[in-house]
């Protein structure tokens, strides 16, 4: 587990970013960006990945990635998702499990399109720091039409549906398929932007499924705090992680703010990173490259 350092109360020590937080990786300009007000306490928990940690080496051994099928109840249809299967996956061995969710703009192809999330993944387990883990992609938009088409942000009422999918659908499906560990000390969920958001409403309602949580740059979809955490001594000590992250150029950098300063209120133990980044492919990247070292431990 990892134990979180308490960050130091809040001081009225702030400072004005008057650039405008950058276009989101995953599709259009997110609304309810805000100019960008910086606390004492957003700083980074770590620091830059070292260069390289997102590219490939030749001739060592690799993960495979995979697509996956599943009969969906909660859709009426069949969906697909992607597998991430770690380097010298062995089916006679037992893995935690990584639910890692897109943006609004993405799908289940996003975290390798956008991110090198294999790559990454690969070379953080041959080097030992990261535990060797399956990680399951799936398409977060709960509807026939799952599809980034359109006006993508219509599409919000079946980001929410997806919780259902994932609790009923797809985590059954793969803990069919894969040789997995099938309890909540061995379920981490995790998401960027409208997937952050998906991580927190969902992680943190269901303690039982997952006991690792990790939002980066979570988007508007994220609920308030106050219906997050309802009763903030249900949640304190029983997840091994709560991560929060986001970049200090992004505009909807108030909703991860927000989420902090009531967690500090309340005394609940977690990673507040705040890094040099806007709204992201390198803000995502980063993210993932330090969550999983941290996860399973």
């Amino acid at each position: 587990m990892l134990c979180a350092s308490r960050v130091p109360a809040q001081s009225n020590t702030e400072s004005r970013v008057t650039a405008p937080s950058s276009p989101g990786a995953t599709g259009p300009r997110r609304p309810g960006a805000a100019p960008i007000t910086l606390q004492s306490d957003d700083k980074p928990a770590f620091p830059d990945p070292p260069a390289g940690f997102d590219q490939a080496r030749p001739g060592e051994p690799r993960g495979r990635l995979e697509f996956m099928e599943y009969d969906s109840k909660t859709v009426g249809t069949r969906r697909r998702l992607q597998v991430y299967l770690p380097p010298n996956f062995s089916p006679t061995q037992r893995y935690p499990v990584l639910y890692l969710l897109h943006g609004i703009g993405g799908d289940e192809t996003e975290w390798e399109r956008l991110a090198n999330a294999s790559t990454i993944l690969d070379n953080l387990i041959r080097e030992g720091k990261a535990v060797p883990m399956i990680v399951v992609m799936p398409n977060g938009r709960a509807q026939p039409n799952d599809r980034a088409e359109g006006n993508v942000f219509q599409h919000a009422p079946a980001f929410a549906r997806f919780e259902r999918d994932l609790l009923e659908d797809v985590i059954p499906a793969i803990e069919a398929r894969y040789p997995v560990r099938a309890d909540r000390e061995h379920r981490a969920l995790a998401g960027l932007s409208m997937g952050g958001g998906q991580a927190l409403n969902f992680g943190l309602a269901h303690l039982d499924v997952f006991a690792w949580v990790g939002a980066f740059a979570p988007a508007p979809n994220t609920k308030p705090p106050a219906e997050l955490i309802p009763e903030p001594a249900a949640v304190r000590g029983r997840l091994k992680l709560l991560w929060l992250g986001c970049g200090n150029k992004d505009g909807l950098l108030r909703i991860s703010q927000q989420l902090h300063a009531h967690l500090k209120q309340h005394d609940i133990p977690h990673v507040w990173h705040v890094d040099n980044h806007g709204h992201d492919a390198g803000e995502w990247k980063s993210n993932l490259y330090w969550f999983a070292q941290h996860v399973f431990r």
